[in-house]
């Protein structure tokens, strides 16, 4: 089971997100769920670290361990990261709602102070 947990700050920005597990669907190097995952974590790291006004920082320790932690900088740094964030967590729930069993997300909003 492939577990996501996300926190947004309070104005919707993707602060963290954390993916651990495996989905076990499929055998190593053919799960689909694993590569669905896989593929939208990256590109969305890859995004992220090439834009402008943004700070991200990225740990993989392990196989099935991802944790990326964003930050926007300026008002331009906001705007990319919020859409990247949205397209982000679409993407990762539209896996969780076809393959329940095989992958969860948990999106946490933080209160405003």
């Amino acid at each position: 089971m492939i577990t996501i947990s996300a926190v947004l700050d309070p104005s919707g920005l993707l602060k963290s997100c954390d993916v651990r597990g495996h989905a076990g669907a499929g055998k190593r190097g053919n799960d689909l769920v694993c590569a669905a995952v896989s593929v939208l974590t990256r590109t969305a790291l890859s995004t992220l670290s090439e834009a402008a006004g943004l700070s991200v920082k990225a740990q993989a320790p392990e196989r099935g361990v991802f944790k990326l932690e964003a930050g926007a900088e300026n008002a331009e740094g906001r705007i990319f990261l919020k859409a990247a964030g949205a397209f982000l967590l679409g993407g990762l729930q539209s896996v969780a709602r076809e393959y329940p069993e095989n992958c969860t997300i948990e999106i946490i909003t933080e209160r405003r102070n």
